[in-house]
């Protein structure tokens, strides 16, 4: 038990070393994220469509039928 309790002193010292971002870096880096989402998000869903769209074609002999 005594170095568990070691074990948790030292994590907390070594935290305390860490250099965190500051809150502007963080948000500038989220805007980043979800800017990358949404055009993966975009760009698999034009992939997606496309590729529905020449299986239907294979299948059906239309692009898009219904």
């Amino acid at each position: 038990m005594k170095k568990f309790f070691q074990f948790c002193k030292e994590c907390v010292a070594e935290l305390k070393k860490v250099s965190w971002p500051s809150f502007s870096e963080v948000m500038s880096s989220v805007k980043v994220v979800i800017i990358s989402i949404c055009v993966m998000a975009v760009i698999l869903g034009a992939f997606d469509f496309l590729f529905m769209g020449g299986y239907s074609f294979v299948f059906t002999g239309k692009f898009l039928s219904n």
